[in-house]
Protein backbone atom coordinates (compact mmCIF):
# COMPACT_ATOMS: atom_id res chain seq x y z
CA UNK A 1 0.00 0.00 0.00
CA UNK A 2 2.84 2.19 1.25
CA UNK A 3 4.52 1.46 -2.00
CA UNK A 4 1.71 1.97 -4.64
CA UNK A 5 1.17 5.47 -3.21
CA UNK A 6 5.27 6.39 -3.50
CA UNK A 7 4.85 5.50 -7.31
CA UNK A 8 1.60 7.32 -7.10
CA UNK A 9 3.48 10.40 -5.60
CA UNK A 10 6.59 10.29 -7.57
CA UNK A 11 4.24 10.27 -10.64
CA UNK A 12 2.44 12.81 -10.15
CA UNK A 13 5.90 14.85 -9.32
CA UNK A 14 7.16 14.06 -12.55
CA UNK A 15 3.93 15.38 -13.94
CA UNK A 16 4.06 18.45 -12.01
CA UNK A 17 7.27 19.45 -13.44
CA UNK A 18 6.31 19.17 -16.91
CA UNK A 19 3.08 21.39 -16.39
CA UNK A 20 5.87 23.85 -14.30
CA UNK A 21 7.95 23.64 -18.13
CA UNK A 22 4.92 24.38 -20.19
CA UNK A 23 2.91 26.67 -18.43
CA UNK A 24 5.48 28.71 -16.39
CA UNK A 25 9.03 28.45 -18.53
CA UNK A 26 8.02 28.50 -21.75
CA UNK A 27 5.61 31.21 -21.48
CA UNK A 28 7.64 33.57 -19.94
CA UNK A 29 10.27 33.20 -23.09
CA UNK A 30 12.38 31.09 -21.14
CA UNK A 31 13.39 28.00 -23.67
CA UNK A 32 16.94 27.89 -23.54
CA UNK A 33 17.46 23.34 -23.44
CA UNK A 34 19.85 23.15 -21.14
CA UNK A 35 17.32 25.18 -18.16
CA UNK A 36 14.71 23.10 -19.28
CA UNK A 37 16.70 20.26 -18.91
CA UNK A 38 17.71 21.35 -15.38
CA UNK A 39 14.54 22.27 -14.02
CA UNK A 40 13.38 19.12 -15.20
CA UNK A 41 15.76 17.09 -13.85
CA UNK A 42 16.10 18.68 -10.54
CA UNK A 43 12.97 17.20 -7.90
CA UNK A 44 11.82 20.85 -6.34
CA UNK A 45 9.38 19.04 -4.14
CA UNK A 46 12.67 17.39 -2.25
CA UNK A 47 13.97 21.13 -1.38
CA UNK A 48 10.73 22.45 0.29
CA UNK A 49 9.03 21.27 3.33
CA UNK A 50 7.32 18.23 3.82
CA UNK A 51 4.06 20.19 4.70
CA UNK A 52 4.71 21.96 1.55
CA UNK A 53 5.45 19.17 -1.14
CA UNK A 54 2.15 18.83 -2.81
CA UNK A 55 2.46 22.40 -3.77
CA UNK A 56 6.15 22.69 -4.68
CA UNK A 57 5.53 23.37 -8.60
CA UNK A 58 2.75 26.76 -8.37
CA UNK A 59 3.88 29.83 -9.30
CA UNK A 60 4.84 31.49 -6.13
CA UNK A 61 7.34 31.66 -3.23
CA UNK A 62 6.80 29.28 -0.78
CA UNK A 63 8.18 29.61 3.00
CA UNK A 64 10.96 27.24 3.92
CA UNK A 65 11.42 26.15 7.76
CA UNK A 66 14.06 28.80 8.15
CA UNK A 67 11.60 31.63 7.67
CA UNK A 68 13.10 32.55 4.66
CA UNK A 69 11.06 31.65 1.17
CA UNK A 70 12.03 30.04 -1.97
CA UNK A 71 10.81 32.06 -4.82
CA UNK A 72 8.55 30.51 -7.76
CA UNK A 73 10.10 28.42 -10.50
CA UNK A 74 10.06 31.13 -13.00
CA UNK A 75 12.80 33.02 -10.85
CA UNK A 76 15.20 29.94 -11.27
CA UNK A 77 14.67 29.26 -14.62
CA UNK A 78 15.30 33.18 -15.53
CA UNK A 79 18.77 32.84 -13.56
CA UNK A 80 19.89 29.94 -15.09
CA UNK A 81 19.04 31.81 -18.52
CA UNK A 82 20.38 35.13 -18.14
CA UNK A 83 23.79 33.34 -16.10
CA UNK A 84 24.77 31.24 -19.42
CA UNK A 85 26.83 29.15 -17.34
CA UNK A 86 30.04 27.84 -18.42
CA UNK A 87 31.82 24.65 -17.94
CA UNK A 88 34.59 26.94 -16.99
CA UNK A 89 32.68 29.07 -14.44
CA UNK A 90 34.05 29.18 -10.90
CA UNK A 91 30.92 29.58 -9.34
CA UNK A 92 29.42 31.66 -5.81
CA UNK A 93 25.71 31.29 -4.72
CA UNK A 94 24.22 33.24 -1.74
CA UNK A 95 21.43 30.52 -1.18
CA UNK A 96 18.19 31.18 0.64
CA UNK A 97 18.45 28.00 2.79
CA UNK A 98 16.85 25.94 0.26
CA UNK A 99 20.10 24.32 -1.35
CA UNK A 100 17.96 24.36 -4.91
CA UNK A 101 19.78 26.98 -6.75
CA UNK A 102 23.27 25.15 -5.81
CA UNK A 103 21.72 22.05 -7.40
CA UNK A 104 20.61 23.53 -10.26
CA UNK A 105 23.56 24.87 -11.23
CA UNK A 106 26.26 22.63 -10.02
CA UNK A 107 26.97 19.94 -12.93
CA UNK A 108 26.69 23.19 -15.44
CA UNK A 109 29.84 24.66 -13.95
CA UNK A 110 33.84 23.94 -12.68
CA UNK A 111 32.41 24.55 -9.04
CA UNK A 112 29.97 25.64 -6.43
CA UNK A 113 30.47 27.10 -3.25
CA UNK A 114 27.68 28.23 -1.32
CA UNK A 115 27.42 30.66 1.39
CA UNK A 116 24.56 32.47 3.40
CA UNK A 117 23.22 35.57 3.12
CA UNK A 118 24.54 37.09 6.08
CA UNK A 119 28.18 35.90 5.06
CA UNK A 120 27.15 37.23 1.77
CA UNK A 121 26.55 40.64 3.48
CA UNK A 122 29.02 41.07 5.71
CA UNK A 123 32.04 43.69 5.75
CA UNK A 124 34.52 40.59 5.03
CA UNK A 125 34.89 38.16 2.72
CA UNK A 126 36.87 35.59 1.40
CA UNK A 127 40.01 36.56 -0.79
CA UNK A 128 38.82 33.67 -3.06
CA UNK A 129 37.32 35.09 -6.32
CA UNK A 130 34.42 34.00 -8.62
CA UNK A 131 33.58 34.18 -12.32
CA UNK A 132 29.77 33.91 -11.38
CA UNK A 133 27.72 35.12 -8.57
CA UNK A 134 24.25 34.08 -8.15
CA UNK A 135 22.02 35.45 -5.48
CA UNK A 136 18.77 33.68 -4.19
CA UNK A 137 16.78 36.49 -3.80
CA UNK A 138 16.31 40.18 -4.25
CA UNK A 139 18.80 42.80 -2.53
CA UNK A 140 18.77 46.42 -2.85
CA UNK A 141 22.63 46.70 -3.49
CA UNK A 142 25.72 44.52 -4.22
CA UNK A 143 28.15 44.98 -0.17
CA UNK A 144 31.61 45.78 -0.89
CA UNK A 145 32.60 42.11 0.90
CA UNK A 146 29.99 40.43 -1.90
CA UNK A 147 31.44 42.34 -4.46
CA UNK A 148 34.84 41.76 -3.59
CA UNK A 149 34.30 37.89 -4.70
CA UNK A 150 33.44 39.06 -7.88
CA UNK A 151 36.49 38.32 -10.12
CA UNK A 152 37.36 41.28 -12.93
CA UNK A 153 35.13 40.94 -15.56
CA UNK A 154 32.84 38.16 -13.50
CA UNK A 155 29.49 38.20 -13.86
CA UNK A 156 26.17 38.55 -11.18
CA UNK A 157 22.84 37.54 -11.46
CA UNK A 158 20.30 38.05 -8.69
CA UNK A 159 17.00 39.74 -7.97
CA UNK A 160 17.11 43.82 -7.45
CA UNK A 161 14.52 45.57 -5.18
CA UNK A 162 13.76 49.40 -5.87
CA UNK A 163 10.71 51.07 -4.20
CA UNK A 164 9.03 48.30 -3.12
CA UNK A 165 9.39 46.18 -6.19
CA UNK A 166 11.53 43.27 -7.35
CA UNK A 167 13.39 42.94 -10.76
CA UNK A 168 15.62 40.12 -12.08
CA UNK A 169 18.91 42.41 -12.36
CA UNK A 170 22.79 41.29 -13.60
CA UNK A 171 25.56 42.84 -13.51
CA UNK A 172 29.51 42.28 -14.76
CA UNK A 173 32.80 43.60 -12.18
CA UNK A 174 34.66 46.38 -14.23
CA UNK A 175 37.23 48.52 -12.14
CA UNK A 176 36.67 47.21 -9.00
CA UNK A 177 32.79 48.49 -9.22
CA UNK A 178 29.43 46.22 -9.84
CA UNK A 179 26.63 47.91 -11.81
CA UNK A 180 23.37 46.14 -11.72
CA UNK A 181 21.23 46.59 -14.94
CA UNK A 182 17.33 45.62 -14.09
CA UNK A 183 15.74 43.23 -16.57
CA UNK A 184 11.99 42.28 -16.21
CA UNK A 185 9.73 42.59 -12.97
CA UNK A 186 8.87 39.50 -11.01
CA UNK A 187 8.33 38.52 -7.65
CA UNK A 188 11.43 37.61 -5.88
CA UNK A 189 12.10 37.39 -1.67
CA UNK A 190 13.73 40.10 -0.08
CA UNK A 191 17.22 39.66 1.46
CA UNK A 192 16.68 42.26 4.33
CA UNK A 193 20.84 42.19 4.75
CA UNK A 194 21.42 43.59 1.60
CA UNK A 195 19.08 46.87 2.64
CA UNK A 196 20.73 50.07 2.15
CA UNK A 197 21.89 51.65 5.07
CA UNK A 198 19.07 54.03 6.12
CA UNK A 199 19.83 57.94 5.64
CA UNK A 200 18.35 60.75 7.04
CA UNK A 201 17.68 63.94 4.80
CA UNK A 202 16.79 67.63 6.74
Amino acid sequence: MTLTKTRSDSMDFTAARRAMIDSQLRTSGVNDPFVLERMNSVAREQFVPASARGTAYIDRAITLENGRKIAAPLFYGMVLAEAQPKITDTVLVVDSGSGYLPELIRPLVASTEVITPEDAAGKTGSRKTYSLVLVDGAIEHVPAGLAKRIADDGRIVTGLAKDGVTRLAVGRKATSEVALLPLIEIGIPRLSEFDKPTSWSF
